[in-house]
């Protein structure tokens, strides 16, 4: 056990990794943030005139800011239905459970921290509550472009807020990832461990999980827990390929009512030309 410098509680060496996030999470979080990209590459070219003038097609930046939103939520359906439930479920009670060592760390004192510290938490909850609102003002817009009693006053500029107050968070967010005193947290992200020193500086309040012991041998009538198991697997691959059906069904109807909208046919398929 060796004493890292600026922290209070003695630590293991660096050659030892703990798990901190399962594939499920990584997955829920990767969608996350390539949707956010891609909505806000799409919606940026949308809101500012330089950029429009730049990229002069607007409806096809239009129909792929609306694939690129359905798609993330369709993504984020299939996270819920074929991950890890578990996980997520212990993930969302720890990220919502503040307590009184996480206030005190909000007010900068230096105290120890969970799983995540106080300033992940915060911004969780922010991140899920901006969500919320891109749907739901998203969603107005859309309906208020073809039916007037639902264009409410304020929803352009509830969206346009929520962009800016998101892009400020995924800023720090990015920022903090590639500091070097927190750089390898990012590797928790990206391989799911980080080193076990740096999770006893930084979440000394944290046990992590240890690992899984090897399976034992099944018990007698264990054939019928395993068939009702299969069920509950099909049923979910069912239920997800429905969800990537209502996707793509959604995905298409958007885009066609874009190029609708705009007096324009979508785009046609490239032509198939046969050899010989």
């Amino acid at each position: 056990m060796t004493a890292m410098p600026g922290s209070v509680t003695p630590t293991v060496s660096d050659a030892r990794r703990v798990a901190r996030f399962g594939r499920t999470e990584r997955t829920l979080h990767w969608v996350h943030a390539s949707a956010f990209f891609a909505m806000l590459a799409t919606g940026l070219v949308l809101y500012l005139p330089v950029l429009a003038q730049v990229v002069s097609n607007r409806p096809l930046m239009k129909a792929m800011h609306l694939v690129a939103a359905t798609a993330w939520l369709t993504a984020l359906l299939l996270v819920a239905v074929l991950g890890n439930r578990r996980a997520l479920g212990r993930t969302r009670r720890q990220l919502e459970r503040f307590d009184a060592d996480d206030l005190r760390w909000l007010r900068g004192a230096h105290v120890p921290q969970g799983r995540f510290n106080a300033g992940q938490k915060a911004h969780a909850v922010v991140q899920a509550a901006l969500a919320v609102l891109f749907v739901v003002s998203g969603s107005l817009l859309w309906l208020g472009e073809r039916n007037t009693t639902l264009r409410l006053p304020g929803t352009i500029a509830l969206h346009d807020v929520a962009m800016y107050v998101a892009v400020v968070l995924v800023t720090g967010h990015i920022y903090m990832a590639f500091a070097e005193r927190t750089r390898p947290s990012l590797e928790g992200m990206l391989h799911g461990t980080v080193p076990a020193a740096y999770a006893a500086e930084h979440h000394a309040k944290w046990t992590p999980d240890a690992p899984a012991p090897a399976p034992a041998p099944p018990p007698p009538g264990a054939g019928r827990t395993t068939a009702r198991g299969g069920l509950r697997g099909a049923l979910r691959v069912a239920l997800a390929a429905a969800i990537v059906a209502a996707g793509l069904a959604g995905a298409t109807l958007l885009v066609r009512d874009v190029f609708a909208a705009d007096g324009n046919a979508p785009p046609p398929a490239p032509a198939v030309v046969a050899p010989g």
